[in-house]
């Protein structure tokens, strides 16, 4: 697949910071060496540091590791309605009541980071099964029209902002 080059009509002007971290990168590619660089990143992470708020109401680490694999989950979900012709208006989603019922910091961060891997393999697998033709395919998401090609780089581009965010303001 080729390097980014989306046009501003593959997704809404809210998306475009995310797909400015996708810059340079092909899509399969991307998809596997950004999960690479983002689980090194949460293994090194020390144990006390998880549950850590840099402020009130922030999420800690494990939500924002949680809210990667939901979000990614919608992301794909998304694009398969979309290359399958699905002309239905999907709703947009609530991140932060998502976090607050996910349960993530009950649970282990070998438990999120195995779901994280099983997520990107998964989403991999259908990046891989979708044509040139299909990435091209659009649909109606939240507030607008979005490619198929474009939600790709968007898990990337959002992967890549919250482990910059964890970077600056939880270590």
């Amino acid at each position: 697949m080729t390097i980014l080059d989306l046009n501003d009509t593959e997704y809404i002007p809210y998306f475009k910071g995310y797909i400015d971290n996708a810059k340079g990168l092909k899509l399969l590619p991307g998809l596997q060496s950004s999960f690479d660089e983002a689980m090194l990143f949460f293994q090194s992470i020390d144990e006390d540091k998880l549950s850590y708020r840099y402020a009130e109401g922030k999420w800690t680490i494990k939500e924002i590791i949680c809210h990667l694999i939901d979000t990614e989950r919608i992301f794909c979900y998304r694009a398969l309605r979309f290359a399958r012709q699905d002309k239905t208006v999907l709703s947009g989603f609530d991140e932060n009541e998502y976090v607050e019922y996910s349960g993530a910091d009950d649970r282990t961060i070998n438990s999120l980071l195995e779901e994280y891997k099983s997520v990107r393999q998964a989403s991999i697998a259908l990046y891989n099964s979708f044509s040139q033709t299909t990435l091209l395919s659009k649909g109606v998401a939240g507030s607008g029209h979005v490619s198929v090609r474009a939600l790709g780089f968007l898990i990337i581009g959002h992967e890549k902002h919250h482990v910059r965010i964890i970077k600056e303001r939880y270590l």
